[in-house]
């Protein structure tokens, strides 16, 4: 998957806004909480995808090749891609759905409404 791909698969899921930081990070978000980030272009190693888990998620991942615990997100059970075809497409775009998931289920039931979330 390319930035350019997973740009469109994030715009495609309900409520998300994009933020372009910390170094020219592409950041997707659901109610402003940060779901997954594509970051490490200009690496030679092409872009490395960062996003939340859960817990299962979390215990798996990192077991894999090319999958590990993502640096300064892992307290929160994020876990980082260090090469972009560690996953298939469908797989990574299924944790993308997933942390999407995980992350507006955390919001207040209030803002869930107001996003169409519920």
């Amino acid at each position: 998957m390319t930035r350019e791909e997973f740009d469109t698969f994030c715009a495609g899921l309900t409520a998300t806004t994009h933020v372009v930081q910390w170094g020219n990070a592409s950041v997707w978000k659901v109610g402003g909480k940060i779901f997954a980030i594509c970051s490490g272009w200009g690496t030679g190693a092409g872009p490395k995808f960062s996003f939340k888990c859960s817990n299962l998620a979390y215990e798996v991942l990192p077991q894999m090749p090319d999958i590990i615990p993502a640096p300064y997100l892992a307290r929160a059970k994020w876990v980082q891609l260090e090469k972009p075809n560690a996953l298939s497409r469908n797989e990574l775009e299924k944790h993308f759905v997933m942390a999407h998931a995980i992350i507006a289920a955390k919001l207040t039931k209030k803002l869930q409404k107001e996003l169409g979330l519920v």
